[in-house]
């Protein structure tokens, strides 16, 4: 890391996440040398952070039990509302920003005072956030339990649920959360099976952190969100869905993502296609993009945007 300031922030940051670093691990972590991981760890003890070393073969580094972060600057009222609105924005309610919700809740959670966690448990016990486009409702305890252990490095326990059969107990590497479409993934190291898996966050059981650590493995192509993609597009989905749209194609792609494929049909138009196990997606795809379309496939689709018209026009005439 070339940037001095930004490498001592990660590593006040990895020094949080465990009571205990060994120096080469922590060294590798930080693509730095012994030396430079020494004197970047005399800056810390120079901004006040204390940090313990032992020296030796086995030697490593530890924060010290108690050691405060850098405060937030915030009154208490400012500290609520941002940990609130992040955990609004990881539910889905924020396109784009799910993932760099979920890491950034995990250290805003870690910075509060336990008053103030309480304040928003309780918030999270009167409210239920939805997900963008009809997808599960998640806890965000599960999210930041599981964004924390991937960013520290830590295996856990769960219970899992597949879409056909019994719950199982899962012990994995977990490497990292994916949002797509509607629903979130756990990419991990399945220890038990010896391979890498996908678990959906929502039939995801009480996780539970064990304290071992573990060297991140390297994923196949190396990008966790686009070997989930691959994996899930080798599933079969419940509807193909086809529609003739009356707008171009560029258009579409930059509403839909990878979610679904846009092609020019004829002058002025395009074919939308996507695979989905549920139609509330393409149905607010359409009423966004606000355009004239047909839909060939499936007919389900049509008598679910029908009611969707429907209710907006008995809406609008309230």
């Amino acid at each position: 890391m070339a940037n001095t300031s930004a490498r001592m922030l990660r590593l006040l940051s990895l020094l949080q996440t465990h009571r205990y670093w060994p120096g080469g691990e922590l060294a590798d972590r930080l693509e730095v040398s012994p030396r430079t991981l020494r004197r970047d760890v005399d800056r810390l003890r120079e901004l006040g952070y204390p940090v313990d070393a032992s020296r030796g073969v086995a030697g490593g580094y530890q924060l010290q039990a108690g050691a405060a972060v850098p405060p937030l600057l915030l009154d208490d009222d400012e500290a609520v509302a941002i940990a609130v609105g992040l955990r609004t924005a990881a539910a889905g309610a924020v396109a784009g920003f799910e993932e760099t919700s979920v890491r950034a809740l995990a250290k805003v959670i870690q910075l509060l005072p336990p008053r103030l966690r309480r304040r928003i448990d309780a918030l999270r016990e009167v409210t239920a956030l939805g997900v963008l486009g009809g997808g599960p409702t998640l806890d965000a305890t599960v999210l930041t339990t599981l964004a924390m252990a991937c960013r520290g490095g830590e295996r856990l326990r769960f219970g899992y649920t597949p879409r056909a059969g019994e719950p199982t107990p899962r012990y994995v590497e977990p490497h990292r959360l994916v949002p797509l479409g509607r629903r979130w993934y756990l990419v991990a190291w399945d220890l038990d099976r010896a391979d890498w898996r996908s678990f959906r966050v929502d039939r995801l059981a009480a996780p539970e952190p064990t304290g071992a650590r573990f060297r991140p493995r390297e994923i196949p192509g190396g990008d966790p969100a686009a070997w989930l993609r691959s994996r899930m597009s080798q599933l079969p989905a419940r509807y193909d869905v086809s529609v003739v749209l009356q707008t171009g194609a560029a258009s579409v792609r930059a509403l839909i993502g990878h979610y679904g494929t846009a092609e020019e049909f004829a002058e002025g138009s395009c074919r939308l296609r996507m695979s989905t196990d549920e139609l509330g997606w393409p149905v607010m795809v359409l009423g966004v993009l606000g355009v004239p379309f047909t839909i060939e496939s499936p007919p389900e689709l049509r008598d679910r945007a029908r009611r969707a018209a429907e209710a907006l026009v008995v809406s609008l005439n309230r």
